[in-house]
């Protein structure tokens, strides 16, 4: 079936440019065996290599002229990031939508992390909304801390589907309804509404939505035991059609708003009994590498998706010995090279989600980089640290995984660049 091409990329939005204004994640691991501890300590990241004194402005004049110079780029401000400043941009640590948490806020600078997300449940509003983002944006932007990210603003994300999955509301913001409801609309209704909410988020200071849904769950009895998206109606629909129409519809007007939108959670949710927040040992038996539920996937990165989330679900007929977003054959091989995408690859929770507690906080972080993920996410900031730790400490030991950690810090940036946060 043919689909319309999706708009291009629009300059800045207007949230992006009042925030910027206002201030202005070894090789490839072969076997994913649960670790019962870090190979380093949080300590770590703050150990910094002893530097003299002139070494110490040296650097921070040649900052100084890469943050004024007309001529900024990616790859120029990839240049001048040391390793740590490169992981913190493969770093997303929530913070209470109602609040920047002092502790995040620590982290930004502390170790560098390049990205956060408003959790929770706030009604506070879009100007007291857009007030906690300023505050995040200006923690990096400013000239009091000039080595926290190069200046480089972070990815402002939270997760606004709709219907039960809807962390901010209160004055400005509209009221979203389920995607299983927006999926009985026309595509070009689905655009059009999903532009008007995904404004409401940019003037909030948000620039990321984690949404839209791809996953397919086949009909209403398996809705009702399928706990991560059926349960919620988060499903566009029950066919795999539906769900790619109207899936790329939304995603379409995210991307017209000037949002960056995480088509969500590859290779698809929709067809498991239990639910990776809470349960461990999640397991698809059904999908494989040439699914037709991956259709919405392949249809979003078509038609330009930016950056696609990987679920933590083991599938069995793709990879049996581990999470997919531990798997080299679900990042690398099916969704890179298989259908395509060349975008920001970013994790599920990996802070809290039961399904991952088998690992340690930095062997997670670790095995995701080295599947492919760019992307880390722990709505949990508490093990940040050791999630940074643990990837400095590979890069440091591993010139392949160094690698790994620049082409994805690369990718991040490059993202960044296209919304006017670089």
């Amino acid at each position: 079936m043919a689909h319309r091409s999706l708009p291009s990329l629009p300059s800045p939005s207007r949230g992006t440019r009042a925030v910027v204004a206002l201030a202005l994640v070894g090789s490839l691991v072969a076997v994913a065996t649960p670790a019962t501890a870090d190979a380093v300590t949080a300590d770590a990241v703050t150990a910094d290599a002893v530097t003299s004194s002139a070494a110490s402005a040296a650097a921070t004049a040649a900052t100084a002229t890469l943050r004024t110079d007309d001529a900024r780029t990616p790859r120029r401000v990839l240049r001048h990031m040391t390793l740590r400043q490169q992981v913190g941009q493969l770093l997303m640590v929530g913070t209470p939508a109602d609040q920047a948490s002092s502790q995040v806020l620590d982290q930004l600078t502390d170790l560098h992390v390049g990205n956060v997300m408003l959790t929770g449940r706030s009604d506070a509003g879009v100007a007291a909304t857009a007030a906690v983002s300023e505050r995040l944006t200006r923690r990096v932007t400013r000239p009091r801390h000039p080595g926290a990210t190069r200046w480089v603003a972070p990815l402002v994300a939270t997760d606004q589907e709709g219907g039960a999955v809807q962390v901010l509301s209160g004055d400005g913001f509209r009221d979203v309804p389920s995607a299983l409801e927006q999926g009985t609309w026309r595509p070009v209704v689905v655009r059009r509404h999903a532009h008007r909410w995904s404004s409401s988020l940019v003037d909030a200071g948000v620039s990321m939505n984690l949404a839209p849904v791809l996953g397919t769950v086949p009909g209403a009895q398996a809705a009702a035991q399928n706990p991560p998206i059926g349960a919620y109606d988060r499903e566009y629909g029950y066919t795999v059609q539906r769900v790619r129409r109207k899936g790329w519809a939304a995603l379409a007007g995210f991307r017209a708003a000037g949002l960056v939108a995480a088509a969500k959670h590859f290779p698809g949710l929709g067809r498991v009994s239990a639910n990776t927040d809470t349960d461990s040992g999640v397991t698809d038996t059904e999908t494989g590498p040439r699914s037709s539920y991956l259709d919405p996937f392949a249809a979003a990165i078509s038609h330009g998706a930016e950056t696609v989330m990987m679920s933590s679900a083991v599938y069995s007929r793709i990879d049996g010995s581990r999470p997919a977003v531990f798997s080299s054959a679900v990042t690398q091989d099916l969704l890179r090279t298989r259908l395509g995408f060349t975008g920001v690859v970013m994790t599920d929770d990996l802070g809290q989600a039961a399904q991952v507690q088998a690992w340690s906080p930095g062997r997670r972080a670790v095995l995701a980089v080295a599947a492919g993920a760019d992307l880390v996410l722990t709505v949990a900031p508490d093990v940040a640290p050791a999630m940074v730790a643990a990837l400095v400490r590979r890069g440091q030991d591993s010139p392949s995984f160094r690698r790994k950690i620049r082409a994805s810090a690369l990718r991040v940036l490059e993202l960044k660049d296209a919304h006017g946060l670089l």
